[in-house]
């Protein structure tokens, strides 16, 4: 199975889907003002049979009048509804639901994109596109979602990057993020694919104020078959880094992956730890380190907008991973994320096993955030 269909399979499975609230849009047409028109007449006004109308004498017609032209400024006339015909009706074939592009439409879809935590700005930007040429015509909920995918991969394209390797050995990759983001599955997946590419990786478990992180990395270091240099509990974070350069030095290591604590926003204390760690690797290479990953889990929306801000300014974030794209996320912080910042970002992750991580696709997950096929 293609990580494409993994992803479309996987993504966004809670019952508010980006997909099904366009879908609803569409189908929730807003009511139109009906057009005044002569009383009814019962001799003239004959009925249908076969969407054909019984054979009267034909009324006297008035001279045709030339159409009004179009007053400067004013949209476009909206196009007449269209029906099935007679075949079409027989057979069961019927055009899928359209609705008038117009204000009230692309206040709801602003609204769509909102919750689906694409953000304000990004929002009213990729909307105000999207009815470019298209306002005051008849819309169906697939050329909606196509024209969002192709203005979101039109956003994602200049951030799709991978991750940029180096001559210096090693290339120090420093991995950040806030608890639970997913930087320790992040780490071991990255290291099994450098290594299956034949660079020689080797991991520093930085968080050693947990037990149980280091344990998880060593399960990942197992599963990549790369080796993982620990440190004893509550040791510090930047001395075991230091102590890594020199090992994967000497060792002609290729990468060197360094896993950091979870870092809180709030707090000062394991945001200065960060920095250290930064400032004692310098001293091995000045360099160092060459990339600084920062992992986000999608879940949490909004927010991750706030951790680079912060990261930005402690860690130089080089680029971006994104995570946990299978759960409840909703993906549009990734929209929000490259418009509002333009930082790489180099792979998106949609399960646990180890080969679901993939470099990210702008055309791909734009189009399995629309639900569209393949």
């Amino acid at each position: 199975m293609s990580f494409f269909k993994k992803m479309r399979e996987k993504m966004f499975r809670s019952s508010d889907r980006l997909s099904e609230d366009l879908d609803a849009l569409v189908e929730d047409k807003a009511p139109e003002v009906p057009t005044p028109g002569p009383l009814p007449d019962p001799e003239r006004d004959a009925p249908l049979i076969l969407d054909r109308p019984v054979p009267q004498a034909p009324d006297p017609q008035p001279a045709p009048v030339p159409p009004a032209a179009p007053l400067p400024g004013l949209p476009p006339e909206p196009e007449p509804e269209r029906r099935p015909g007679l075949f079409g009706r027989m057979f069961g074939q019927t055009e899928e639901p359209r609705r008038i592009l117009d204000d009230a439409m692309l206040e709801s879809l602003e609204e769509v994109l909102i919750q689906a935590d694409m953000g304000v700005e990004t929002a009213l930007r990729v909307t105000a596109n999207i009815a470019e040429g298209r306002y005051g015509r008849r819309v169906s909920a697939r050329e909606i979602k196509e024209a969002l995918a192709a203005e979101i991969a039109r956003i994602l394209e200049p951030v799709a990057r991978p991750m940029p390797l180096y001559p210096s050995r090693p290339q120090v990759v420093l991995v950040v993020g806030v608890n639970g983001s997913g930087k320790t599955t992040t780490i071991g997946k990255l290291a099994s694919q450098f290594r299956a590419a034949g660079k020689s990786v080797v991991i520093a478990a930085g968080d050693t104020f947990r037990a149980a992180a280091v344990e998880q990395l060593q399960v990942w270091g197992r599963r990549a078959g790369v080796p993982v240099l620990t440190a004893p509990e509550g040791s510090d974070p930047a001395s075991l880094a230091f102590d890594a350069m020199t090992k994967a030095q000497a060792e002609g290591a290729d990468l060197l992956m360094i896993d950091t604590a979870g870092r809180l926003q709030n707090r000062a204390d394991l945001m200065e730890e960060l920095s250290k760690i930064v400032r004692v690797i310098r001293k091995k290479d000045p360099d160092a380190p060459h990339n600084t990953l920062l992992v986000l889990d999608a879940t949490t929306g909004q927010n991750a907008l706030n951790q680079v801000e912060i990261f930005r300014k402690l860690a130089d974030v080089s680029g971006l991973v994104m995570t946990k794209l299978d759960g409840t996320a909703k993906g549009g912080v990734l929209v929000a994320l490259a418009d509002r910042f333009g930082l790489p970002i180099h792979a998106i992750g949609v399960g646990e096993q180890i080969d679901d991580l993939a470099p990210f696709d702008p055309e791909e997950f734009a189009r399995a955030l629309m639900g569209l096929d393949d």
